[in-house]
């Protein structure tokens, strides 16, 4: 791989190419010198280890790449060994003085469902849960951001890695034409050399640029019995999934509060110690995939709950984008606080967990907080 300046190479982001900005990296991939595509997540995990062992040396030895929230043949997990790839160092602190950049207006902007038909859906869910011997479910809705003209996800990323300073911030290519890109602040899993690191994120509220509203947002979020509820589900399942995997765990007790620019979220960073070196950062995101905090515990009837309620497709949007490399390192963040992005539209997608003490108003205040994300990134007021 040959190097450039972070900010470099997100100047030089287009349409098409992958992007990826963290605390401590940025990554550009242009151009395809193999695509894998597959349905089966943990064959495409293996297909490309192999394809990466096998490569020229004359290509890079990574590959970066999106998957889906639930792999079929219209939405596989899909993978690609770019034709050259650059990294650099992190774009921060000198990405936060980047002039913005103007993104056109949209001509159109429509909730997908209405605010009312989200209302309605959290009530069915919370009934649901004990109907079902649920513990939890995630439920989404989305924007659909109409233009006149071709969309800008070059403008758009560019705003978004200017905002967020932490976190992982994206742009993946998809097999269809179209380009999942947003900023998400929970790492899904990374894996150096033997040691693998998940950072879950489940309770959330909303940042205030009053700091004493913002603090006392933060403090009731510490203070949520609900929202440690849920963290709690998502903690538990992320280590027993991971725990085949290590042959030992570090797990905190407690979670700790994590800010983004728009919200507070609860996090645990799970730490552990791999048993297998030939596993890789691929195959242990395809294990974790998807865990409660995109779609509910336990999985199979949660992700059933799920296509009953929501009125959509959810695509790439809580999925997974990433990368790994010939040696199995890699890292994959959760694809939230994102859009789909096709030619003259964008549709964003935000969502929250649903316990049994959930409140519907309350939800649907924190979807529209999560799409703050995206509408800043776009100079557009909060929904």
């Amino acid at each position: 791989m040959t190097g450039r300046g972070p900010l470099e190479l997100l100047a030089n982001y287009r349409r098409g190419d992958f992007f990826l900005a963290t605390a401590e990296r940025t990554l550009l991939g242009r151009g395809v010198h193999t695509a894998v595509c597959d349905a089966d997540e943990f064959a495409l995990a293996e297909r490309v280890r192999t394809t990466l062992r096998t490569a020229a040396p004359d290509h890079p030895p990574i590959a970066v790449g999106a998957l889906p929230f639930h792999s079929d043949t219209a939405t596989p997990g899909y993978v690609v060994v770019p034709a050259e790839a650059h990294l650099a160092g992190a774009a921060h602190p000198r990405a936060a003085w980047l002039p913005r950049r103007k993104v056109r207006t949209p001509v159109a902007i429509r909730p997908v469902p209405e605010p009312t038909r989200h209302l309605e859906a959290v009530a069915s869910a919370v009934t649901a849960l004990e109907e079902r011997k649920l513990r939890k479910v995630v439920l989404a809705r989305a924007l659909d951001v109409e233009f006149d003209a071709p969309t800008q996800p070059e403008e758009i990323l560019h705003n978004l890695v200017a905002d967020n300073e932490r976190g992982y911030t994206f742009a993946a290519a998809l097999p269809g034409g179209g380009t999942l890109l947003g900023s998400s602040p929970e790492l899904l899993l990374s894996r150096r050399g033997g040691t693998v690191v998940s950072h879950p994120h489940a309770g959330s509220a909303p940042r205030s640029a009053d700091p004493t509203t913002d603090a006392k947002h933060a403090q009731a979020l510490m203070s949520s019995r609900k929202d440690h509820l849920e963290h709690a589900v998502l903690t538990e399942a992320v280590v027993e999934t991971l725990r085949p995997y290590c042959r030992r765990m570090t797990v905190p007790s407690r979670p700790t509060l994590v800010s983004t620019p728009t919200m507070w979220h609860l996090g645990t960073t799970i730490t552990g110690e791999l048993s297998d070196p030939d596993v890789t950062a691929l195959h242990l995101a395809v294990a974790l995939h998807p865990t409660p905090a995109i779609c509910g515990t336990p999985t199979p009837s949660a992700r059933q709950l799920v296509t009953e309620l929501e009125e959509f497709d959810r695509g790439y949007y809580a999925g997974a984008v990433g990368w790994v490399d010939a040696k199995g390192d890699g890292e994959w963040t959760v694809s939230i606080r994102c859009a789909e992005v096709a030619a003259q539209s964008l549709r964003l997608y935000a969502g929250g967990g649903i316990v049994p003490e959930s409140d519907p108003k309350a939800e649907l205040e924190e979807t529209t907080a999560k799409f703050a994300t995206l509408l800043r990134a776009m100079g557009l007021p909060q929904e």
